[in-house]
């Protein structure tokens, strides 16, 4: 959405903050001064954020050309996200194209004001925020207000289409019916679910979209969906895992059986259209 007020100026960045990728501003004034900077603060574990990646990986490859630098800031919202070996096996694995700040302190969330993974900022050359956004959704508006900065900037730049939604959920208008609400098996993020000898698995109820667990270590998620046995899931490292996707806002049971060396910190679902 647009700020109430114009003169909302870009904070600056920590003096050693730590990046990995392909290396970030020492200051970001500098970097702003010159061009539209799009900042966007995510857990690479956290299903909302991983959902967003896709837009803000091809807005990057879009408008790098055009002068847009699109910088990632992960906040750990898991402390098993909060490493920074963790974070850098994570943007090679997905394939994050610009340069990601590690924020384990959480300085930079608390210096914008984050309200939530993920959170969008768009600031204008020179530093005004020209657009902001807490959660998934609005992409074609932001796409747009990054256009407007370009053109604004370049005026008679040639500027492709907006991207059409990836998901029937993400098309501007589109109804989409909340999913169950998130399950911590541990009791709160800050505590996994291991599997001991003679666990019963996890078992639950859910209305959604799809399902993802959040998992850590090296083995496997033994899963059933509805009564059927699914094929395993392969669990390497720290990341978000899927469970089931399905076409629309769906009703289901899965039972979910960890092996040993896994341990699952939450369990969460996706929103989906009628």
């Amino acid at each position: 959405m647009r700020p109430q007020r114009a003169e909302i100026a870009i904070p600056p960045l920590p003096a050693n903050l730590d990046w990995v990728g392909t290396g970030g501003p020492a200051r970001i004034e500098t970097l702003v001064a010159a061009r539209p900077v799009l900042v966007h603060f995510f857990d690479f574990a956290q299903l909302n954020s991983v959902r967003t990646l896709p837009y803000l990986s091809a807005w990057s490859d879009r408008y790098r050309d055009e002068g847009l630098a699109v910088l990632g800031v992960h906040t750990p919202r898991f402390p098993f996200t909060a490493h920074r070996d963790a974070v850098v096996t994570a943007v090679a694995r997905l394939e994050i194209p610009y340069p990601v700040a590690v924020d384990s302190g959480s300085r930079v969330w608390r210096a914008y004001g984050c309200e939530g993974w993920p959170s969008l900022f768009l600031w204008g050359r020179g530093g005004a925020l020209s657009w902001f956004h807490f959660g998934e959704g609005e992409y074609r508006a932001t796409e747009e207000a990054i256009q407007q900065l370009i053109v604004e900037a370049r005026p008679g730049a040639r500027l492709p289409d907006p991207l059409p939604p990836l998901r029937a959920s993400d098309a501007p208008g589109a109804l989409v019916v909340p999913p169950s609400e998130e399950v911590f098996p541990g009791g709160s993020a800050e505590r996994p679910w291991k599997a001991r000898f003679g666990s019963p698995p996890i078992e639950l109820e859910y209305t959604a979209g799809g399902a993802f667990a959040a998992a850590d270590g090296e083995g496997a998620l033994e899963l059933e969906l509805d009564g059927g046995a699914c094929a395993p899931i392969a669990v390497h490292g720290p990341g978000l895992y899927e469970l089931a996707l399905h076409d629309r806002h769906e009703q289901h049971r899965i039972a979910l059986r960890p092996s040993s060396g896994v341990r699952v910190w939450s369990l969460s679902y996706a929103a989906g259209v009628p």
